[in-house]
């Protein structure tokens, strides 16, 4: 029996490290390693997928709309049971979950290399989801268990860089692949990453501290309505620019989300236990972090699907060059995570943050200042992607450490849960609000109809530039929520020293 550190026993069903492993002084720091396979893993097949859909409409002679599923699919199935498995892994421990999502995700990999048809693919893609989201919903809250209050940030940051590298690599990677042996390897790359992220797992993680008896319970009602609101909103934000805002397919999702979203806050205040703790948005910490880090990523996705665009019919760039222009985004990003988790472990949140989201917002008001379809404009619109990545990791680390940070020691797995499904919407809505805004930009020059593939270029240069400086504005807006995001919680000692009893493994 061991005992939790709220003091009450409880059995654990989840095996421990090996001994020898956790006897190392370097075993935080084996324990971020090991997970940060699955951060790797997970951003290197979003990038790559993306990558492959022309050929998969080729292979498949499919419609766009059709193919695009192999990705919306995905992205419902993560963003619907993100808290599910976060609540899960507050019951029944983070590390059977975490493993158990790599064997899932290895499996849905297997099968998407070897679908015969696109229906069979979408299918292998929600059961990928599946494993993803075991993986992302448990791997904040094991690294930061791991890390303790003292290395968080660090560790959350080394835990960046890994997802900038696996971003960065996948368009070139997932090109070659493509190129050389055929797109099934595209998805056939994960198996082999997996079963080692899988054995490392289980003999390296440690067990999950924390987990109370009296809250094994589990609200099937609150998950029963999050998923289909999940699923509505996104499934709204995603296609608006094909349906258009007034069409009744829009109006009914979005409407039926948030009807579904009002009954679901309205349950979750009444139900023990709940599955989404509504008490974790009364710290303001937590509250501002979602909400700025909301507005981050709706940010980086927005501009990953607009300057593809821009550089190669504004630009005549090639796929290729187009691709390695914009992987200075990810490695920018990649560099700086880890430099901010370390410092903000000192500074605190506050200015590191504000600092990132100011240079991200003067990247994107001179990018958009500068973008005319000139050569000579691409060195300073390089310099300015860099400054963009830049911004993009001084922020996030610390964004999410403060997140993390604010939640109490046995409601870090639904933290983590809420901090990716924050993610996964703000991916979804940057996308969706720039797409939605460049083809109602385009469609507002004078003369006949337009789209982005019979616009002119500099009509098109123009519609992604407007885009760039509202987005421009929402980049000052997260700062200025990031600088009043109030006092750090780890600051607190009553918060550090519970932060402290969760930690399984001492400093190093």
């Amino acid at each position: 029996m061991d005992v939790a550190p709220s003091g009450h026993a409880k059995e654990h069903r989840e095996p421990g490290p090996l001994s020898a492993l956790a006897a190392l002084p370097s075993y935080p720091w084996l324990v971020v390693g090991t997970v940060c396979i699955g951060a790797f893993m997970g951003q290197l097949d979003a990038s790559i997928a993306q990558l492959v859909l022309p050929t998969l409409q080729a292979t498949f002679k499919a419609s766009l709309p059709d193919v695009s599923w192999i990705a919306l699919g995905y992205l419902l199935v993560l963003a619907a049971t993100l808290p599910i498995f976060g609540r899960l892994a507050d019951i029944f421990g983070r590390k059977i979950l975490y493993t158990g999502g790599f064997l899932i995700f290895i499996l849905g990999s297997a099968l998407c290399g070897f679908a015969p048809s696109l229906a069979f693919l979408i299918g292998a893609r929600v059961l990928q989801a599946l494993g993803a989201g075991l993986l992302q919903a448990n791997s904040v809250a094991i690294i930061t268990a791991a890390a303790g209050p003292e290395r968080r940030g660090r560790a959350i940051g080394v835990q960046g860089a890994a997802q900038a590298i696996g971003l960065s690599l996948g368009p070139a990677l997932g090109g070659l692949l493509i190129q050389a042996i055929g797109w099934r390897w595209v998805f056939w790359i994960n198996v082999p990453a997996g079963i080692v992220g899988t054995i490392l797992g289980w003999f390296v993680l440690p067990r999950t501290q924390g987990l109370r008896h009296g809250e094994r319970g589990f609200d099937w009602w609150g998950a029963s309505l999050l998923t289909p609101t999940l699923a509505l909103i996104l499934l709204a934000l995603s296609e608006v620019s094909n349906w258009g805002a007034t069409s009744p397919a829009f109006v009914v999702s979005i409407l039926g989300g948030f009807a579904l979203l009002a009954t679901f806050v309205w349950h979750e205040r009444y139900a023990k236990p709940p599955l989404v703790d509504l008490d974790l948005f009364r710290s303001h910490a937590f509250s501002a972090g979602n909400a700025a880090g909301l507005i981050s990523y709706g940010l980086l996705f927005g501009v990953f699907l607009l300057l593809p665009f821009a550089l190669e019919r504004g630009y005549s760039d090639s796929p290729f060059a187009a691709g390695l222009r914009l992987t200075a985004i990810p490695l920018a990003l990649g560099i700086a995570a880890p430099l901010s988790g370390a410092f903000s472990d000192r500074l605190g949140p506050r200015p590191l943050t504000f600092a990132g989201m100011m240079l991200a917002a003067v990247s994107l008001a001179v990018l958009a200042f500068s973008l005319n379809g000139s050569a000579q404009t691409l060195p300073l619109l390089t310099a300015m992607l860099i400054l963009f990545g830049v911004g993009q990791g001084l922020f996030t680390a610390p964004n999410n450490s403060a997140i993390m940070g604010a939640a109490p020691s046995h409601r870090l797995g639904a933290a983590g849960g809420v901090l990716n499904v924050t993610r996964t919407l703000g991916t979804s809505l940057g996308v969706a609000i720039a797409s939605a805004l460049l083809a109602w930009r385009i469609d507002a020059f004078p003369g006949i109809a337009r789209t982005t593939l019979s616009a002119p270029p500099h009509e098109l240069l123009t519609g992604i530039r407007d885009v760039l400086y509202l987005f421009a504005f929402l980049a000052v807006a997260a700062a200025a929520i990031s600088l009043l995001r109030g006092k750090p919680p780890s600051m607190d000692p009553r918060r550090r020293k519970q932060i402290e009893a969760y930690e399984p493994i001492g400093g190093v």
